[in-house]
């Protein structure tokens, strides 16, 4: 056995009762510092080591020597975690900051799994593009900025994120008056203005004017936006910095704000305790969180790493310390976050945690007036976990998000009491939320599961606004927000060979819809209608239920129609989908278990696209004028069929029946089934009895032109013009050619074959009047 101390590698061959130095300085090819952290023994050669820390080396001596075998480049550096396959040496997977590798041949080559969505997000942020984004920054993963949903078949590839800084990542925020830059930073406060189109990349970190002055930057940065001004931006050290002009010029508007207590920042400045911090993750007395509020300009709260609560009303001329001032509140923990109510001036929202001092404890407070009193909103009899965020819905603010190091918890009593949101989500590590206004998601960055987007979250604001205490109706369905018709393209990269690939699931087409039912029995489904501005039915659902929340989809077609030639449907049978409907505003009705209820659902264009109302009115009236041809042709196919039913029924009326009147009778009933065939044939087109593979040539039938007609109507976003008029207008004299024949059938043949057949006393036929 093996083990590796800060003094070298040492060896025992007998259990550990004695122990030989193997080597203290091991001669090394490498670009980085060699010290022993992690050891492990393949075990089918005990003489060959590894040695992980933050690149990898390898010995095949038993640890006298050592050479590089992974540097600090090619796969993640940071190593955490290696496996070795018991029985086959060459397969091993390391565990590092960005993820795992694999290898298949003892580390010569080696491939990163990309399909693992374990990111460490520090903070998440969205802008208000269509389709919006999601930013944040990852321990040791740099910062990025990716969509919360595409219009793009398929789900959301990794290779749609992009990259907006290095290092350790943190805080990213959208530039308030153009989303195509973005503020991203890494760690000690190092601060980036980017341009997501360009690549153009400001570095507007503010210097230290006073060269004698040591600023101290947080490894996790805070800063913020003016919800006023947008081109204020706010960054922390001991002080508090404001620039006016996006980072151009910086002015320190406080004093330091935190305790400035030199024994905590000893190791900072000088080799302090056990090791020098080479790297500013020990960074002390420091701001770690910034919170202007949005109701009062000048009011903006920051807080410490060391305990303080800070609070200016005047933009930063005067500033109020609560230290000591917040019951239960320990003194010197770290307050990671400060929310400003949305609601009210005076209510902020302080989430503090002590657990680097072995206090697992949740703590947040509440001040409704300035600070004078605190309320704590969060202890453990509430939720489970240290508290690490918190997020006020912007529309009901009785609707309360909490993350804790142990979930997502939910208030719809303004904080009175908590639920842990369980559904598809994970107790895990959860660091901050946003919630983008328009969409009505909850955006959640977590500590280790990545990035969650949870799309419409409107159920929840109508429960809070009851705060929480349930649905009196026995179904109840919610608000629903605006769909969007939007025109997809494809994937980019891969189209069919996509096993492997990884990808997120995508927000799925169609508009929204979200209801309760309190009791469902197995298998039921709901009735749904859907009206226009006319109150006009335009569609009937039946859409699966279940009892508790529901969410199902409308694709924003109204009623189809039956195609000449198709099948009948059956009584219980869904329509089928149509026509895209045009924007407006659309009523759906959705009934269960006797009671109904309904929802608005506003339907517009692409927004990337520009106002297309009036193409759309054009195509769709030219629809509309083509359609009546083709109803009329339904009905004439329908008469086709009903006649080859009948022509059925006769000849099973016939068998076992011989003599000359019956023979005639089957004769004449053969030919007019020939006639029907001969006239679908025109309608449709010769249908083939070969078996195997054919190919049919093409045939121009009334139905090809009419698909022709209806493909050039909406095959490009332009109103019809002559060359639709054109081929609208032959697929009608088409389709009157195809009524003619039928008619003409009908009133002839059929009659004479009907005279015929009911001379025999069969009574199955109806009457038809000629189609106009």
């Amino acid at each position: 056995m093996v083990e590796a101390t800060k003094n070298g590698l040492y060896k025992s061959d007998d259990g550990g009762a004695k122990w030989e130095l193997v080597t203290a300085e091991p001669k090394i090819v490498t670009n980085r510092p060699f010290y022993f952290q992690d050891i492990r023994v393949d075990p089918q050669n005990e003489n060959r080591i590894y040695n992980i820390h933050d690149q990898v080396e390898v010995s095949e001596d038993g640890g006298k020597t050592f050479a590089t075998l992974i540097p600090y480049s090619g796969i993640h550096p940071d190593h955490h975690a290696w496996w070795i396959h018991p029985g086959n040496g060459h397969f091993m997977i390391e565990g590092n900051d960005g993820g795992i590798g694999i290898t298949h041949d003892r580390g010569k080559n080696w491939t990163f799994d990309d399909k693992i969505p374990v990111g460490q997000f520090y903070h998440i942020n969205t802008d208000n593009e269509m389709p919006y984004h999601v930013m944040g920054g990852m321990q040791d993963n740099g910062s990025w900025h990716g969509p919360a949903y595409t219009w793009i078949n398929g789900g959301i590839r990794n290779d749609y994120w992009d990259n907006i800084g290095s290092g350790d990542g943190f805080d990213v925020m959208p530039d308030a008056e153009d989303a195509n830059w973005v503020y991203s930073e890494s760690q000690g406060g190092n601060i980036d203005r980017r341009n997501m189109q360009t690549g153009e990349s400001w570095f507007i970190k503010p210097p230290a004017l006073n060269p004698k002055l040591m600023l101290r930057w947080n490894w996790n940065t805070a800063m913020a936006q003016d919800p006023f001004d947008k081109k204020t931006i706010y960054l922390g050290s001991q002080f508090l910095y404001r620039s006016v002009n996006k980072g151009v010029s910086w002015e320190v508007i406080s004093p330091d704000l935190s305790t400035n207590d030199s024994t905590k920042i000893k190791a900072f400045q000088t080799t302090g305790g056990l090791t020098l911090d080479i790297t500013g993750a020990e960074t002390h007395c420091t701001i770690i969180t910034i919170a202007p509020s949005p109701k009062e300009q000048g009011t903006i709260w920051a807080g410490t790493d060391d305990g303080n609560v800070q609070l200016t009303r005047d933009g930063g001329k005067s500033w109020e310390n609560f230290r000591g001032k917040i019951p239960g509140m320990p003194v010197s923990c770290w307050v990671p976050q400060i929310t400003a109510s949305r609601y009210n001036a005076g209510e902020a929202f302080v989430v503090a945690n002590d657990y680097r001092r072995g206090d697992f404890k949740p703590y947040i407070f509440r001040t409704t007036d300035y600070g004078k009193s605190w309320k704590r909103m969060v202890d453990e009899n509430k939720v489970r976990g240290y508290a690490l965020c918190m997020i006020e819905d912007p529309v009901e603010p009785n609707l309360i998000f909490v993350g804790t190091e142990n979930g997502l918890w939910i208030s719809f009593d303004n904080g009175g009491t908590f639920q842990q949101w369980k559904n598809s989500y994970p107790s895990v590590s959860t660091y901050d939320m946003a919630i983008p206004e328009r969409e009505a998601d909850l955006v959640v960055a977590t500590f280790g599961r990545s990035l969650w987007v949870f799309d419409d979250i409107r159920p929840f604001r109508k429960l809070a606004a009851n705060k929480g205490a349930g649905l009196t109706n026995t179904f109840t369905v919610f608000p629903a927000g605006d769909a969007y018709q939007a025109q997809y393209r494809a994937a980019t990269g891969y189209e069919w060979s996509i096993d492997g690939l990884y990808e997120a699931d995508n927000r799925k087409r169609g508009a929204e819809v979200s209801f309760f039912a309190a009791a469902v029995k197995k298998g039921d489904s709901a009735s749904v209608r859907i009206y226009n501005d006319k109150n006009e039915v335009i569609r009937r659902l039946k859409w699966a239920v279940d009892s508790g929340f529901n969410r199902q989809y409308w694709g924003m077609e109204e009623r189809g129609f039956r195609q000449p030639g198709s099948p009948k449907p059956k009584p219980e049978a869904q329509e089928p989908g149509g026509l895209s409907v045009l924007p407006g505003t659309y009523k759906l009705v959705i009934s269960y278990g006797g009671v109904a209820d309904s929802t608005l659902v506003t339907v517009k264009d692409d927004p990337r696209l520009g106002d297309r109302t009036a193409v759309r009115a054009a195509q769709r009236a030219l629809y509309d004028r083509l359609r009546k041809s083709v109803d009329k042709l339904t009905e004439g196919m329908d008469r086709l069929t009903e006649s080859d039913e009948v022509c059925g029924k006769v000849l099973h009326e016939l068998t076992g029946l011989e003599g000359k009147e019956v023979d005639s009778v089957r004769k004449t009933t053969a030919r007019i089934q020939d006639t029907i065939k001969s006239i679908r044939e025109f309608v449709s087109g010769k249908t083939s009895d070969r078996q195997g593979l054919a190919r049919s040539p093409f045939e121009v039938t009334v139905l090809s032109q009419v698909r022709e007609a209806q493909q050039s109507i909406g095959s490009k976003i332009v109103a019809p013009g002559a060359q639709e008029e054109t081929m609208v207008a032959n697929a009608e004299t088409a389709v009157a050619e195809a009524l003619q024949k039928i008619n003409a059938f009908t009133d002839g043949k059929w009659k004479d074959y009907r005279g015929l057949v009911e001379a025999t006393k069969l009574s199955i036929f109806k009457d038809y009047k000629p189609i106009q």
